[in-house]
């Protein structure tokens, strides 16, 4: 895995001038050297993109479908491969790293099926008032034009197929951007897409530095931008063509909320592993990991015993390493960051129950309570393995402190209770509620999204479908409806 790698350029592969280096953060050793597009290059993809627009919009959902059909079968086929090669530029536990080539697998998977029934057509009756006898209109859904999809470094590969198959499912060519910590995940993505009879520039997979990509997403022949990454950035990304049409999918602030009706023995320790489990995945490096855990207090003194034993018991170490639940973080900077704001926390007053240790680019797996309102730890998305755990009084209580976030990405509800659930979807701000579980849970077909400063649009295949194409409306005149 130490050999120069191509980029792909408008479907054949492509060397620049220069190049960088991808590193495991594990240990440090050279995982490849991946090639830079020249401005040529980069205006070659999108020039091409552009001009196929047309052509690949109208090309037989069969041939689309098959194409995805084939992408997620070689994917199934290499799936080891694949999982070591994303632990290897991530830093990802392989365990983990096997389940999200599994996700890949399932989004092509998706993304076929629902090439096959897209754009049907929506018969309306226009004759309801008499200006319209004889009338009927027919709805199609259009692809709005080239993608822009710029994918981040904790999900290298299946956030890459969120933004890939929804753009070949309606026919829209793309353009991936990978993150430049994590590219080589994507670059075998296009590997699979060669294998495919998909229109010549109908995709590229641009392994551009992240300080070239305002040009792309100014450029307006790319009127659609699909970007998964900080807040900071995505919405600057907005701000700067407020005229396109942006899907962006940012940070979290997860809370997993545990309600006095969830307080059994067996209630509890689910509901401890689960948070173990998902507050430390990937590092803590996912939107929706547990950062934040309420517990109503009737069961607070019996579950933080249980949640800090749940912590320690996870295992850490070589990502490579099978019983490995805890790699390191993508960098060492981005270890020191985590670090210096649990520091800060404790010495604003907080209480550190277990971690707190950072060796490397890796941090312990970390408990804290009794956390300052206005920390950084407390208000951001730490992007770590770092959870607090608050005591509160009653639902209501429970609910607010949900809500007093910025971010409102998804949220957990440990209850029995129905109509607990219900008030819950309704109180919450968030875009998703998952009952009985930690936030952390995502089906790769349904509708994920953000509130407030988590983002704006949905993913999803079907979603982002939608997302991607506009409703044009053609109405027949002199029909005998």
């Amino acid at each position: 895995m130490t050999s120069t790698h191509a980029f792909w350029l408008a479907g054949r592969q492509a060397t620049g001038e220069t190049s960088f280096d991808v590193t495991n953060s594990w240990d440090g050793r050279l995982v490849g050297t991946v090639s830079i597009p020249t401005e040529d290059q980069v205006e070659e993809a999108v020039a091409a993109a552009h001009a196929v627009r047309e052509e690949f919009a109208a090309t037989p959902a069969h041939v689309r479908a098959a194409a995805l059909d084939h992408v997620s079968r070689r994917l199934l086929e290499r799936t080891e491969e694949i999982a070591r090669l994303i632990s290897a530029e991530n830093g990802k536990p392989v365990k983990w790293a096997r389940g999200e080539v599994g996700r890949a697998v399932s989004v092509f998977r998706f993304a076929a099926e629902e090439a096959r029934r897209f754009n049907g057509g929506e018969a309306q009756r226009l004759d309801t008032d008499a200006g319209g006898t004889g009338r009927l209109a027919l709805t199609r859904r259009i692809p709005k034009g080239v993608v822009l999809g710029i994918a981040p470094f904790n999900f290298p590969l299946n956030l890459s197929a969120h933004k890939v198959a929804p753009a070949i499912a309606v026919g829209a060519p793309i353009i991936l951007k990978p993150a430049p910590a994590t590219p080589l995940s994507s670059l075998v993505l296009g590997e699979l897409l060669a294998e495919t009879d998909l229109p010549a520039g109908s995709w590229s997979v641009l392994t551009v530095p992240n300080d070239r990509m305002p040009a792309l997403v100014q450029d307006e022949r790319l009127p659609v931008i699909s970007f998964t990454g900080s807040g900071p950035v995505g919405y600057a990304i907005m701000d700067s063509v407020p005229r396109k049409h942006c899907t962006l999918e940012l940070g979290g602030n997860g809370a997993a909320v545990v309600l006095s009706d969830w307080a059994s023995e067996q209630d509890l320790d689910w509901a401890a592993s689960r948070i173990a489990t998902f507050s430390n995945y990937q590092g803590g490096q996912s939107c929706i990991s547990v950062q934040r855990v309420i517990a109503d207090t009737s069961v607070y003194d019996r579950l933080l015993p249980r949640i800090v034993a749940a912590v320690e018991a996870q295992v850490t170490g070589d990502p490579s390493d099978d019983a490995t639940d805890v790699g390191p973080l993508v960098s060492e900077d981005a270890a020191r960051r985590v670090e210096s704001w649990v520091d800060e926390a404790v010495t604003a007053g907080a209480k550190l129950l277990t971690g707190g240790v950072r060796t490397g680019s890796s941090y312990a797996p970390t408990v804290l309570t009794e956390v300052p309102a206005g920390t950084d730890v407390a208000c951001e998305e730490i992007f770590g393995p770092v959870l607090t755990v608050t005591r509160v009084d009653g639902e209501a209580e429970a609910f607010a402190a949900v809500n007093d976030s910025k971010y409102g990405l998804q949220a957990g509800v440990f209850t029995h209770d129905l109509r607990t659930a219900f008030r819950a979807h309704r109180a919450l701000e968030v875009g998703g509620v998952i009952i009985g579980d930690v936030p952390s849970y995502r089906a790769d077909q349904m509708p994920y999204g953000g509130a407030k400063q988590s983002g704006v649009g949905r993913e999803g295949v079907a979603y982002a479908m939608d997302d991607y194409t506009y409703e044009r409306v053609l109405v027949l005149t002199g029909l005998a409806l």
